[in-house]
């Protein structure tokens, strides 16, 4: 739908006779629904398409001259290179972010701090990566109540890049504990966050060889799971059916028949 928008109306609308502010005004608001569209194509899985939707964003904030969207857009490169494991890649897009956007706000240098952070532990320097986190703290702290409407950054937010940072340096343990206070303030109505934190929880705490908390952790994924249409959760659901359990734990067995009930629900 998105996509069908940009082509029939939006491109309709940029050719269209206007004011030199009025067009720029309208390459603005083209370029942050094609960075929109970017982010959807990136979480369901269609990179490539993602990508050349972030590329087209960027020339429409350039044209424009929105720097805040051309810096938005090179985070969202950003955070899909770290999905990609691309850690060099994710770290010049965030650096190119952060310095897109010199007189940006407390929550957006905030997110961007933290995903420099990430990035950095990616490529293996700490201290830069302990660096931003500690920026990003600062400045999450000064900004207000409210919260971008995409790709918006709060406290949980911060403790997801605290975790990645963590796990990235081989510290497993304190990433599972970042993550698990990352979804204990996370908001309610963040359900395809929560599905992913507890997915990623479940991943970590089966790594660390905590199975039963992996288990019970899988089981709070599925409760998302079960009502939500996500491929990001499709992809979990393909690893826990991957993974390698020990099958005399009567809760790994409880589990396992609930992701065979989970399955048969998705085919229906």
């Amino acid at each position: 739908m998105a996509a069908a928008f940009l082509v029939n109306t939006v491109a309709g609308y940029l050719r269209a006779a206007a004011s030199d502010e009025v067009h720029r005004d309208m390459l603005s608001a083209a370029s942050d629904l094609t960075c929109l569209t970017g982010w959807m194509a990136m979480y369901e899985r269609a990179h490539g398409l993602g990508q050349t939707y972030y590329l087209r964003a960027l020339d429409l904030a350039r044209e424009s001259g929105d720097q805040l969207t051309y810096c938005r857009t090179l985070r969202g490169m950003s955070l899909q290179a770290s999905h990609l494991r691309y850690g060099r890649k994710a770290l010049e897009y965030a650096d190119l972010a952060a310095e897109a956007a010199p007189q940006a706000g407390p929550r957006l240098v905030a997110f961007l701090r933290g995903q420099q952070a990430h990035a950095s532990a990616m490529v293996g320097d700490r201290r830069r990566a302990a660096v931003r986190l500690k920026e990003a703290e600062a400045a999450l702290s000064q900004a207000d109540s409210g919260r971008d409407a995409v790709g918006g950054y709060d406290q949980a937010a911060f403790l997801f890049h605290v975790s990645h940072v963590h796990y990235e340096s081989r510290e497993l343990a304190a990433s599972i504990k970042a993550l698990r206070s990352s979804i204990r303030v996370m908001s309610p109505s963040e359900r395809q966050g929560r599905l992913h934190a507890h997915a990623v929880l479940a991943q970590r705490q089966y790594a660390y060889g905590h199975v039963e908390e992996a288990c019970a952790s899988w089981g709070r994924f599925l409760d998302d799971y079960e009502v939500l249409s996500t491929a990001r959760g499709d992809e979990h659901f393909d690893t826990l059916r991957s993974l390698g359990t020990p099958r005399t734990s009567p809760v790994v067995r409880d589990l396992r028949d609930r992701i065979h009930a989970v399955a048969q629900l998705k085919a229906a």
